[in-house]
């Protein structure tokens, strides 16, 4: 009789203790602006590992007001992706420059040095994915 290919990973998805299922209403969430955030760069924290215990996903709202910005960095390990919903910025990977409104999609890759500004005159509102949670 063959090995049936599914059962050790149904055993592997058996012993993953998974969260219980999160539904989380965006007003009852609070705005933070993280270090490395200035001028009312601000972020909802919507499904994370301390609030939904999530183990593979960041998934954050984003509002940059006019001349809000994140400062140049890079993560060792995470991917993330920006959806923007509305506004305009300036989403700066690499030393290159690209102009960002709704509609459009970025992803960013572990070691890419990234920054992006809002440079419109309506906030820059968008979603953030990152993957894994941890940058360790």
């Amino acid at each position: 009789m063959k090995d049936n290919p599914n059962k050790q990973a149904q055993e592997n998805d058996a012993a993953v203790p998974y969260a219980a299922a999160v539904t989380r209403n965006l007003a009852e969430l609070f705005w933070t602006e993280y270090p490395g955030h200035y001028h009312q760069a601000l972020s909802k924290a919507i499904v994370t590992p301390d609030l939904t215990g999530s183990k593979f996903f960041d998934h954050r709202i984003s509002c940059y007001e006019p001349g809000a910005y994140v400062e140049s960095h890079v993560h060792k390990v995470q991917e993330q992706i920006y959806h923007m919903l509305s506004g305009e910025g300036v989403l700066i990977t690499d030393g290159e420059r690209r102009v960002v409104r709704a509609k459009d999609v970025a992803f960013i890759p572990p070691g890419v040095v990234h920054e992006l500004h809002c440079t419109g005159t309506e906030p820059l509102v968008f979603l953030v994915i990152t993957t894994p949670p941890s940058d360790e």
